[in-house]
């Protein structure tokens, strides 16, 4: 799948909250071991560098274009390389912590990832992970009722895909029978003020828009996005617009 590291980093500000909020979580330990999946353009695994100085790290993504961005981040105690998360969990290699902010909603069934990420860490290691929780946002939710719908159902050969995010009772589960303690769970609300409608539209069409965008072409495409449009300035009626954009943050130890 395609990323679009500028479209992606346009909303700058607004991904990086949850990021540091993640990042505010972790317990700093002499000689950490640590990898950031789904690290795209490396710029937050640099941060997490510059901030956990005794901690040498490994950033992976899946996008080369992503990567790309990364090269000028690289140092003595980071690295890059492109490799999927579902590598990393089956590599049989164990690590001091775990980070991975908005990365794991790319990831299907989190009943089997979870456990092997939590057995990748080390003992006392720590996993610390955010994910949209994107059935519960209502762009999401404009999206799911539009591809139900023909056309484009028909466009889209009645492809979709379905947020894998679980409910933090489901997350809670699977970090205590995995021996995870210290457990932090839980949700909140990271608000995106939009000035014009355009801009909730650019927001989603960096991320969770991708895929659709990449299966449609020609009048498809554009009536697809014009349709899309429409409904998001029927949702959102008054301008500026709040969008409450919501987010799981997962922080735990392994006993």
């Amino acid at each position: 799948m395609p990323w679009n590291p500028e479209l992606y980093d346009s909303f700058k500000d607004v991904r990086y909250l949850p990021f540091y909020d993640l990042a505010a979580m972790i317990r700093p330990e002499k000689n950490m071991k640590a990898i950031d999946l789904g690290c795209g353009t490396g710029e937050q695994t640099s941060i997490l560098t510059e901030q956990f100085e005794v901690a040498s790290f490994v950033g992976i993504d899946s996008s080369a274009e992503m990567l790309e961005q990364s090269k000028r981040f690289e140092n003595d105690r980071l690295h890059f390389e492109q490799k999927t998360v579902e590598a990393v969990a089956d590599s049989g290699e164990s690590w001091d912590l775990i980070f991975s902010n908005a990365a794991l909603q790319w990831i299907d069934a989190h009943e089997t990832l979870f456990p092997k990420l939590i057995n990748a860490l080390n003992k006392n290691g720590q996993l610390a992970i955010q994910m949209p929780v994107q059935n519960d946002n209502v762009l999401n939710q404009l999206l799911m009722e539009l591809i139900d719908e023909q056309p484009f159902a028909s466009y889209l050969n009645n492809w979709k895909r379905l947020s894998p995010v679980l409910s933090l009772d489901d997350y809670a589960q699977l970090l205590f029978d995995n021996g995870i303690k210290d457990m932090q769970l839980f949700q909140k609300v990271y608000p995106i003020i939009a000035d014009d409608h355009e801009a909730l539209y650019k927001f989603i069409s960096g991320t969770s828009l991708v895929p659709y965008l990449e299966r449609l072409e020609g009048k498809e495409k554009e009536l697809f996005i014009k349709e899309y449009k429409a409904r998001i300035a029927k949702r959102f009626t008054k301008l500026p617009a709040i969008y409450a954009f919501k987010r799981i943050l997962i922080y735990g130890k392994k006993v």
